[in-house]
């Protein structure tokens, strides 16, 4: 294990984490050092497989044993967690999507006195379906309607998912605007005509689907869609895990995936 990155895993035996830490086993230079799962969980106490790395539910000692830390836990703990980062000025790769504002400003804060990386998606499709998101929105006027539709399994918690909002960010800041200045969320009832620049979004809840992401632009007389699927959670983890040894070495600051991939 000398000179490789030492990575922790929080919700190490949830979807997400199991597939982050095969996807850090596959990689030379990385190993997985900790994991943690919520208390009350069966196999706490067990051994991550192939490893003698014991699963707690200590996410604080994660942190001070890891160079780097990825957390694609559900909502709710994101501003603890930047916060054991920041004290133990370990590295983290946040992956977890609804945060409101207070974990934002945790995360800021953090980003003060260690590298956090932050992503609604790691995949590098995704990454290059924002870049181009953003270029199309810049090319075109507002007579072209953007509306934003993803798909998600039926057990995701959040809505629109945080690749959607992402996507939609880019296409505001293509115009020039916050995407708070134009969003528009769900439209339910009697809600009038479409307002002319907005940016829509629908979400789609069913069976186990992955994820799915299209960006339409529709003028009054032709339509272009920018479309990505993920066939499998791989390409999440393996970008989770490329960002994870990128920021392993980074000074402290808030980075993104487009950073990691220097798309833009």
């Amino acid at each position: 294990m000398a000179g490789e990155v030492k990575v922790g895993i929080i919700g190490r035996l949830g979807r997400m984490g199991r597939a982050n830490s095969e996807a850090v086993a596959a990689v030379a230079g990385a190993c997985v050092v900790a994991g943690s799962e919520m208390l009350g969980h069966p196999a706490l106490g067990g051994t991550i497989p192939d490893t003698d790395v014991i699963i707690t539910d200590n996410a604080h000692d994660v942190f001070k044993r890891a160079d780097v830390v990825i957390d694609f836990t559900p909502p709710g703990n994101t501003a603890k967690h930047a916060a054991f980062a920041a004290e133990t000025a370990t590295a983290l790769i946040v992956g977890t999507t609804g945060l409101t504002a207070a974990d934002e400003q945790a995360i800021d804060e953090a980003a003060k006195s260690t590298a956090i990386v932050q992503a609604g998606n790691y995949s590098l499709g995704v990454n290059l379906l924002k870049s181009l998101t953003k270029q199309v929105a810049q090319k075109l006027g507002t007579d072209w309607d953007i509306e934003i539709v993803e798909m998600h399994h039926k057990h995701k918690v959040d809505a629109p998912s945080g690749t959607a909002v992402m996507l939609g960010e880019s296409a505001a800041e293509g115009r020039g605007a916050s995407l708070a200045e134009l969003r528009a969320d769900v439209r339910d009832g009697i809600t009038g005509e479409r307002q002319e620049g907005s940016i829509g979004f629908a979400a789609l809840r069913g069976g186990s689907v992955i994820g799915e992401h299209d960006v339409i632009f529709a003028s009054p007389s032709e339509r272009i869609t920018l479309s990505h699927k993920a066939e499998n959670r791989t390409l999440f983890a393996d970008g989770a895990v490329r960002a994870a040894i990128w920021a392993a070495t980074k000074s402290a600051g808030r980075y993104s995936m487009m950073d990691v991939l220097e798309i833009e």
